[in-house]
Parts: C-alpha cells; structure tokens; sequence
C-alpha cells in the first residue's frame, strides 16, 4: 500500500501515470483512451472496436507480422480490449525490455496505417466474432439483456456492432472516428511494476506531445429505465436467463455497499442465489449475479442457465431472493463474510502488475485521483446492514425488472406474473 504513484500531465493533455512495485520484476503498460462503443452513432455501431483490432495490423515502419514477432521475441505479452466508455491497447514484459514495449505501444497507437487490404482481410475475423458470441448462448443472453435494459440508447447495442454495419466500414471510416476521437485529453498512459516515472515520461512524452486537441466531442446520453419481459425462442438444451435491476453510476457513493450486496446475492459460491439454485435445489449449474457501472448509470443482474421445465421455477425463486433484501438486513455473518472476501480479491489483484496498471487508468478516469486500496478497504469497513438493506430497496423496491429469456420456450405471461411485472 506504501507503493510510489506519480501523475504527469502533458501540455496537450495526455495523462501519464506511474507506479513503483520495486519487488517485481514485470512492467505492465496501457495506452487508454476514454472512447468506446457508447460514443457511437447507430452507424458507427463497432468502430471502436474494429479499430482495435486494425491498431495492430501495421504501422509506417512495421507490419502487422513485425508488431507480432516483436513482442514474442521479447517474451512479451499484448492485448487490447473494447468497453462501453474505453478502449486499452496494453501490455506487460521484463522491465528489462521496457523500451521495447514502449516503442511498439506508442508505434501502433500513433503510426497505425488502417490499410484498405487489412481492413479487407480483418473484416471476417471480426464477423466470425460477432458469430462466435451468437453461437455461445450464455455470452449472447448479455448481449439481448443489455438492448432490452437499456433500449435505443447506445449501451444497449453491442459493442462488436451488427454485421451490416461492419460490412460497410472502409479506411475512410475507420481514420476519421480514430482522429475524430482520440483526442489527447481523453488518453491516459498507465504503468506499473519496476519502473521510474521520471525516466518513463522522458521516454514517451516526445511522441503523445504531439497530439493535436480535437474539436469536441458527442455529449453521452443517460437511458431511462423500463420494465418488461422479452422471451427469445431458439432450439437449445437449456432456458438462458437474464434478470436486469437499476444499479448504480461508477461514482456512486454507495457503490461499496452495492459490491458488497453482489456478493451476499450471487457473488461466490456461498452467496444466497448459489446456495439456493443449485446446492439446495440442484436447479442450475451456472447461476450468479454481477455489476455494471458506467459514469452516469448502471445494472444489477442475476444469471441461470436452466431445464426448460424448471425456467419459471428458478425466475421465481431469484425474484425472491432479490427481493428479501429489500425486507430484512443481511445478517452479521454474511456482511462480515462479503467485506472479507471483496478485501480479499481486492488485495491479491493488488500484486499483479496488470490490475495496478487498471486501477491507475481507472481512478484517473472516473475520479481525476488514485484511490489508495487502504481508502477503498476503509469505505468497505463502513458499510452496515442497514446500508445494504437501504440500497436494495432503492434499487429493487419499485419494480423497475426487465427479463430476457433465451431458449425453447415462447409464453411470456408467466414469467410476468412470477416477477410481478404485469
């Protein structure tokens, strides 16, 4: 907890930050932009991530091979991923071959060509993406939970965009949102392990500097909620289910109890939902909760993957258990078991160079600051019973449901009257 964290901010605005853990031997880096999928216009729908993929099909001085054979020579490990709200082209190595990195990662972000031939040899890949999650029923049942949660807003779409709308984009679409987007003040350079701040600034400073500011950028709209039940019918084995809840914005100063409340829900292995559906009842072998938070909103949702026949059995019994939190505080044992095990996860992902790598982009995106672990450990000690009772009754007190449910079922009015959504 005692570990150096340094923030550098650049003429243009690009945000650099660093953090020494001196006992490691690794540096992880991310370039992060505050840009995704929500910043997009319906037929922008998966610009940010098609070019995330093309950050690495070539630059001015390597080809996508050279970028890949790079990185394996030097044992280095590379990635990057598309969220709502931004996207990270990251990566970790010996803090021997720092310099390395550093040069590959600032090559692609800032030289990155977006070719019409690998535009054109890309393309399929990403579309066989987009059918691979379609194929996979319990990553697809987040995709249609989140369209029906959030309706024509831009979070309800998904981030991959649609097939159509990838078939279309060309080298002209792809450069003008990167340019039209990518602004300096919304990059944040991020690293952490074995490392100096001083030393790693001079090394990248130079390139980003030279980033010209944009011209503004598209205000993000804040959905309204609803309420109701969409059943999908497809052929499958198993009845997907997806129960969405208002949650709560990033920011949120009950966002602790909100954590601690998953867990107690569906979090763990011993939390009530787990316990209940399948080690009690053997209902389902797949069966959690989870949290979305975005800067202005979020979701709460619960997930079982069930026997057809058993499909309004387990909606039921997980509209109950959502809702007796509403009506009696956890006990002492459960809130003392949740803080424990999020302090926990907390703790052991503070030892890897990646995670310390997130949360300094993270806490810079979302509260302009580091968050110390030993402030967020303090905030998570201060929750009480009645805390969590307090927020479920915000949350799910008004009934503000929406059901998805995918597989070989078509009537929708019983699961209306067992969530009592009618």
């Amino acid at each position: 907890m005692g570990q150096v964290v340094n923030k550098t901010v650049l003429s243009n605005g690009v945000t650099i930050l660093t953090k020494q853990m001196p006992y490691v031997r690794s540096v992880s880096m991310g370039v992060w932009v505050n840009v995704g999928a929500r910043d997009e216009s319906p037929e922008e729908n998966g610009l940010s991530h098609f070019i995330e993929h093309m950050i690495f099909k070539g630059t001015r001085k390597r080809t996508a091979y050279q970028i890949a054979k790079e990185f394996d020579a030097i044992g280095g490990q590379t990635n990057a991923f598309t969220a709502m709200e931004n996207t990270c082209y990251h990566a970790r190595v010996l803090e021997s071959h720092m310099d390395t990195m550093v040069d590959i990662l600032t090559d692609i972000f800032l030289n990155s060509v977006f070719e019409a031939t690998e535009i054109e040899r890309e393309r399929p890949v990403i579309l066989q993406e987009i059918g691979m999650v379609e194929d996979n029923p319990e990553e697809y049942i987040h995709v249609l939970s989140g369209k029906n949660y959030w309706g024509d807003n831009a979070l309800g779409r998904s981030i991959l965009g649609s097939p159509e709308n990838v078939l279309r984009f060309d080298a002209t679409a792809v450069r003008d949102f990167f340019h039209r987007c990518y602004q300096p003040e919304r990059i944040i350079i991020a690293a952490a392990g074995k490392l100096q701040h001083q030393a790693f600034v001079d090394r990248i400073a130079p390139a980003f500097e030279n980033i010209q500011p944009g011209n503004g950028f598209p205000q993000r709209s804040t959905p309204s909620g609803s309420r109701h039940v969409d059943v999908c019918h497809r052929k499958l084995e198993q009845v997907h289910i997806c129960l969405s809840a208002p949650g709560l914005a990033t920011t949120d100063p009950d966002r602790f109890a909100f954590s601690l409340m998953n867990s107690i829900l569906g979090g763990n292995m011993s939390s009530r939902l787990f316990q209940e559906i399948r080690e009690k009842r053997g209902l389902a072998y797949a069966v959690y909760s989870y949290l979305i938070s975005y800067e202005d909103t979020g979701m709460f949702g619960v997930y079982a993957g069930v026997e057809p026949s058993r499909a309004v059995e387990v909606t039921s019994l997980i509209g109950e258990t959502v809702r007796h939190l509403t009506s009696s505080p956890v006990s002492p044992s459960e809130l003392r078991d949740a803080k424990e095990f999020t302090k926990g996860n907390m703790l052991l992902a503070s030892e890897s160079t990646d995670n310390q790598m997130v949360r300094l982009a993270q806490g810079e995106i979302n509260f302009k600051r580091y968050i110390p672990l030993r402030e967020a450990v303090d905030h998570i000690e201060t929750v009480t019973a009645e805390d969590i009772q307090m927020l479920a009754g915000r949350l799910f007190g008004n009934d503000q449901l929406v059901l998805t449910v995918l597989g070989p079922l078509s009537d929708d009015a019983q699961f209306k009257n067992v969530i009592r959504l009618s």
